[in-house]
């Protein structure tokens, strides 16, 4: 594979933006197999956002013959009071993270945040060396990539560590290529403004869209288009544990997956705000070779199949594809995508019960 269709593959949705595509390119001419890096918390039941959607970017990195790392990070997990900051919670859904990404990407290396700091003693010393290049202004605006407000009341003071840890673990595993979603981008760019002054590797940032929750994005309508009215009004948010109604995790049924999408704001026409579009684009169709087939009446226009996201957008937006046509078909295939890692996932009632007390 030539670097411009590695490119490709790494620049493919939900990739949003890619920081710099020269770096990137400049990576991929000069080593045949880039490290590369996500981070992740620990906290709650897995859903299509926080597995499905980055779990599939993950694996597009590996086609690109890039050397993939999901790091587990449970120290930051248990900084920020996810689990209820409890280490006992932390380890026990740590391996229902573990197996779900070892299920899902297959290809990329599973790393601990207690496992790195243990085997790189010098990773303390280095902290600190980074810390000296960051004010502490500048450390409260990076809070926002722990979905922390730098102006939050009564903040302890371990918070404050979470944002050069997260730079600095980029550097203790050696990464050329740094993963995650927008909504971590503030980290990346202090890791490329500090790193050059501590003599450190600069790896390219790769950051990929949020799959939205299902509810009504903020100044939506007043219907679903299907004649369902929407639970609540919502601002449009990234998919959350927090918020089952609007999420679709992976171990609902069949049916309660087919139950929200059916219940998912999804305006006729409308290809800019649609939560099941994109589902459809970052999930349904990330796999070129999916044909989706939606069965409908003659006189509703016979049944239609798409090989593509671009056509069935297309189809959406010109009003061709009902929204019930569309959540039907997209529910259908979700679920066969969901089924069989649900079998093979193992959710302990003990994991979900401290899940659960945490919520």
């Amino acid at each position: 594979m030539d670097v411009e269709d590695r490119i490709r593959l790494i620049a493919a949705p939900p990739t949003q933006e890619i920081v710099t595509e020269d770096d990137l390119r400049a990576i991929l001419e000069t080593n045949d197999a880039p490290r590369h890096y996500i981070g992740l918390e620990i906290s709650g039941f897995l859903h299509l956002g926080s597995l499905l959607s980055v779990g599939y970017k993950i694996n597009d990195f590996a086609r690109a013959g890039v050397r993939c790392t999901v790091f587990l990070a449970d120290w930051h997990t248990v900084i920020n009071d996810k689990l209820g900051g409890s280490w006992d919670a932390v380890s026990r859904v740590t391996k229902y993270y573990r197996d779900a990404f070892s299920l899902v990407c297959p290809d990329a290396e599973i790393r601990l945040g207690t496992d790195l700091y243990n085997e790189k003693p010098g990773y303390w010393q280095e902290l600190v060396a980074f810390t000296k290049h960051m004010s502490l202004e500048r450390t409260k605006r990076a809070l926002t990539i722990m979905g922390r407000s730098e102006d939050e009341k009564n903040m302890g003071l371990a918070r404050l560590l979470y944002p050069p840890m997260q730079a600095v673990d980029i550097h203790s595993l050696d990464v050329d290529i740094a993963h995650a979603g927008m909504d971590q981008r503030r980290i990346h760019m202090l890791v490329r403004e500090i790193f050059p002054k501590m003599g450190w590797k600069v790896p390219a940032a790769v950051h990929h869209g949020l799959l939205p929750g299902l509810s009504r994005p903020a100044g939506g309508g007043g219907s679903s288009s299907d004649g369902a009215a929407p639970d609540k009004p919502q601002t449009g948010a990234k998919m959350s544990k927090s918020d089952p109604d609007s999420s679709v995790f992976m171990h609902d049924t069949d049916e309660q997956i087919r139950k929200k999408i059916k219940k998912a704001w999804c305006e006729e026409g409308d290809t800019e705000s649609n939560p099941v579009l994109a589902i459809a684009k970052s999930i349904v169709f990330h796999d070129a070779d999916r044909v989706v087939t939606i069965e409908r009446p003659e006189k509703f226009g016979g049944n239609v199949s798409y090989d593509n996201y671009e056509s069935l957008e297309s189809a959406f937006g010109s009003r061709s594809l009902h929204p019930a046509d569309l959540k039907r078909a997209v529910g259908d295939e979700l679920a066969r995508i969901v089924a069989p890692i649900r079998d093979r996932l193992t959710l302990s009632d003990e994991t979900a019960e401290a899940i659960r007390n945490s919520s």
